[in-house]
């Protein structure tokens, strides 16, 4: 029914009015329902919290108190460690696997271009004593565990990358873990040879006259002239050295994080842990060198150390004035060693030749 007067016209527009109103403010809430409705945005508490800690900039900004008492227990964020991992990821771990490598592909050229080292008039069959029993024990010991402690030490610092892709990871976190606990239970064991090895051999390994000629021909390794020698020649002498030294770094390292309780803080294990790396990497290389020619790259002198006695021919050609000095013979000069040397067969000495 139209409404008949002006006053029921104006109700009537003003209830529509109303009306159109109420619908447009309910039309946003309207739409929202039917667009997908998005998971609530929680924040993180403790995102802010890091963010402010890894900000810090000195150490004192990041101690704080604690009922635990022990080094470092009252640190709560070191940023050493960020950047200590960084380094032996990119740096330690790079160079260390190169230097390995590079060490193992130089030995194997040098033999391709040198080949074997033969004794001068071949082997006399006449043997003379030049490690005992004990000395030779000795040297087998330290050198099994030292490859021992090598082959496991890769394993730990280059497996991942090495061992890992090639067996999975089931077998190399067995794989791994035995190389750990094998690594962990011979460290002590090489501390101990390395000690017994400088008491035994450090008298013969003193510096003596001849040495520093040695060094300068090479020890006749590069070229053919022979150079005089005692009991050890310069080269020898510079080996052992290394490993004592390299022997005691790493040992030292080694019981710094062997027994982590013992007073030392995060940044020494750290330290230790970059120094031993370092020197074992160092030690393996040069123990590739130190094996060639003791073995394959030196006719006759892997007898020294398997049955104690070299041929008398090999004494007098690469240590001639410990050959002298068994037999009771006056020293060789430089003369007669270059002139026995390039002579041909070894057969006497040169004061009976």
């Amino acid at each position: 029914m139209a409404p008949t007067c002006p006053g029921e016209r104006i109700g009537h527009l003003f209830l529509v009015l109303i009306t159109v109103v109420m619908f447009s403010a309910s039309w946003p809430a309207v739409a929202e329902t039917k667009q997908p409705v998005s998971p609530i945005m929680v924040p993180n508490p403790a995102t802010d919290l890091w963010r402010a800690v890894r900000q810090r900039e000195t150490t004192a900004d990041l101690t704080g108190s604690t009922q635990v008492r022990g080094v470092d227990s009252h640190v709560l964020i070191t940023q050493s460690g960020e950047e200590f991992r960084q380094f032996r990821r990119e740096r330690l771990l790079t160079n260390a696997g190169l230097l390995v490598v590079a060490a193992a592909v130089g030995v194997f050229v040098f033999y391709l271009i040198r080949g074997r080292i033969p004794v001068p008039g071949g082997m006399s069959g006449k043997t003379m004593l030049r490690f005992r029993s004990a000395e030779r024990i000795l040297h087998w010991f330290t050198a099994i565990v030292f490859i021992a402690l090598g082959l496991t030490g890769l394993t730990l610092m280059f497996g991942r990358f090495v061992v890992l892709p090639v067996i999975g990871p089931d077998a190399f976190g067995v794989f791994a873990n035995l190389s750990k606990t094998v690594h962990n239970f011979l460290g002590p064991a090489f501390v101990v040879a390395v000690v017994l090895l400088l008491f035994a051999f450090a008298a013969r390994n003193l510096p003596a006259r001849g040495d520093l000629k040695w060094i300068v021909k090479g020890g006749g390794i590069i070229g053919n002239a022979h150079v005089s020698a005692g009991f050890f020649n310069a080269g020898e002498k510079i080996w052992f050295w290394t490993v004592i030294v390299l022997g005691l770094v790493v040992s030292a390292s080694g019981l710094v994080l062997y027994f982590p309780n013992f007073g030392q803080g995060r940044e020494l294990m750290q330290l230790a842990l970059i120094v031993h790396g370092i020197s074992s990497v160092l030690f393996i290389a040069g123990s590739f060198g130190h094996i060639y020619i003791g073995t394959i790259g030196t006719e006759g002198s892997l007898k020294s150390m398997t049955t104690g006695h070299v041929d008398e021919n090999w004494a007098r050609a690469h240590h001639d004035r410990w050959y002298a000095e068994v037999k009771g013979e006056a020293p060789p000069t430089d003369r007669e060693t270059t002139t026995r040397t390039r002579s041909g067969p070894i057969s006497a000495s040169p004061d009976k030749a």
